[in-house]
């Protein structure tokens, strides 16, 4: 005769209701319920002393400061033309362009790239901090006090702890009219 046990361990149904009682005697638990909240992600710069944001789709590449070729009649913001893999952009001096002075080059000068409709240019700033990663509550209407051009083409801005970043439309900034008219003025 076969003992009860080794009988048990014979019937597939007895087998697994062992396995069943084993598992949740070694079970851990139902994981806990995690909130889930929602980020917004761009990349981090510094134009002075303002720290802004982009979209990450509006920053094609982060390059390193470019060689140029001047462009005779420009606007002084208007630092040249550099030739990246092949393709020309206008590089331009983001201090110049809003604060009237231009940057140094040191070597956290980075150029973002931008391309929006038949605009390429070359956006000089003074530090790239790579990607910045906001919760949608960091959200904020108010933006980082500095040049009246430059907070109108903010859609608000990040409140991290004492610091707000603004968040810089780069597309509003390649349709602003002022922006577009390279051609110094006589």
């Amino acid at each position: 005769m076969i003992p009860e046990e080794a009988r048990q361990k014979m019937n597939p149904f007895a087998l697994l209701v062992d396995i069943d009682r084993r598992s949740r005697a070694k079970a851990l638990g139902i994981p806990q319920q995690v909130e889930v909240r929602r980020t917004w992600s761009g990349i981090g710069f510094r134009l002075g002393d303002v720290h802004l944001l982009s979209a990450m789709g509006e920053v094609r590449e982060i390059l390193e400061y470019p060689s140029l070729t001047r462009v005779p009649g420009a606007q002084e913001w208007v630092r040249g033309i550099a030739n990246v893999r092949g393709n020309l952009l206008t590089i331009v001096d983001m201090n110049g362009f809003f604060f009237g002075k231009p940057t140094t080059i040191r070597n956290r000068t980075r150029v973002l790239e931008l391309r929006h409709g038949g605009l390429a240019a070359g956006l000089v700033v003074d530090e790239v901090f790579g990607m910045r990663h906001f919760f949608d509550e960091d959200k904020t209407n108010d933006k980082p006090l500095t040049e009246e051009a430059l907070m109108a083409l903010m859609n608000g801005g990040y409140r991290q702890g004492d610091r707000i970043w603004g968040e810089l439309n780069m597309y509003k900034l390649a349709e602003d009219p002022r922006f577009l008219h390279v051609a110094a003025q006589h």
